[in-house]
């Protein structure tokens, strides 16, 4: 008797593969039914900390911990088949020290069936990353605008314009060159994305970069206009599910107001023969 063999999903080094290749395609996803809807397009799907503000209400990405990291991972696992599972690593649990970063990426690996984790910072996270995929803990960087240190940037600015593009790039250098399997690259000006594309031997991944980065992210829920507090200005929207939801909420509402709701057929009858 022959069992069913369970798809192969994409791993770090087929993503590290696509350098140079056909763009990369990732989105993030929090939950079973959208990772289910967006594995068949995408090569990566980012269990973003992002789920914080997303999902959360929160206004920062901060406030996320282990546990809703651990909790969504484990939602997104149960819908993919095909695409490459990465988790972010929250604040807190990896900048202490490269030995706290192996328990915390061990422990979300572990315990969420993900591929890989991402973490931020470049040059300061060299060693850790090294540390890390000395370990068997497969490392995608994030460069650039960081949003856990919004705090010490002063927001969410561009960042490596002028003299800071030397900053950037030592810093995608650094993630490479310790072993990260590829990097993000967020609000940077096209050139610079294009020039550290250039100069690194892992792919980049662009949200806010440029068309020549090596792939590609967004947030699934700006990309399908459910998300509304604010809209970046990389983030385009796909569709406005967001006022699509809200229309057949409020007819929903009108409905039920009037009466039309629930009709005949939405109810049952005494008898099972009846009505279905």
């Amino acid at each position: 008797m022959s069992a069913t063999a369970r798809p192969r999903r994409l791993t770090p080094m087929d993503v590290r593969a696509r350098k140079g290749d056909t763009p990369l395609v990732c989105l993030t996803a929090y939950t079973t039914p959208v990772a289910r809807l967006v594995d068949g397009d995408c090569d990566v799907v980012l269990v973003g900390d992002s789920v914080g503000m997303v999902l959360h209400g929160l206004p920062s990405t901060l406030g996320v911990t282990m546990e809703m990291m651990i909790l969504h991972g484990q939602a997104v696992d149960r819908g993919l088949s095909h695409a490459l599972m990465v988790i972010d690593m929250p604040f807190g649990s990896y900048e202490e020290s490269p030995e706290q970063a192996f328990r915390n990426a061990a422990r979300l690996m572990a315990e969420t069936g993900a591929g890989a984790v991402k973490l931020e910072g470049g040059v300061a996270m060299a060693e850790t990353i090294r540390f890390l995929t000395a370990r068997s803990i497969p490392v995608m960087g994030h460069v650039g605008l960081t949003p856990q240190a919004i705090n010490a940037l002063g927001g969410y600015k561009v960042q490596g314009r002028g003299a800071d593009a030397a900053r950037v790039l030592a810093d995608a250098k650094a993630v490479a060159e310790a072993g990260a399997f590829s990097v993000v690259l967020e609000k940077v000006p096209a050139a610079l994305a294009d020039r550290v594309t250039g100069e690194i031997a892992i792919p980049t991944i662009g949200i806010g970069a440029s068309a020549g980065c090596d792939g590609q992210i967004l947030v699934v829920d700006d990309m399908l206009g459910l998300f509304t507090d604010f809209r970046p200005k990389f983030a385009k929207a796909y569709a406005e599910l967001g006022q699509a939801a809200g229309a057949a909420i409020a007819a929903y509402a009108e409905d039920v107001r009037a009466r039309r709701f629930p009709a005949p057929e939405h109810v049952f009858a005494d008898s099972p023969g009846a009505s279905s």
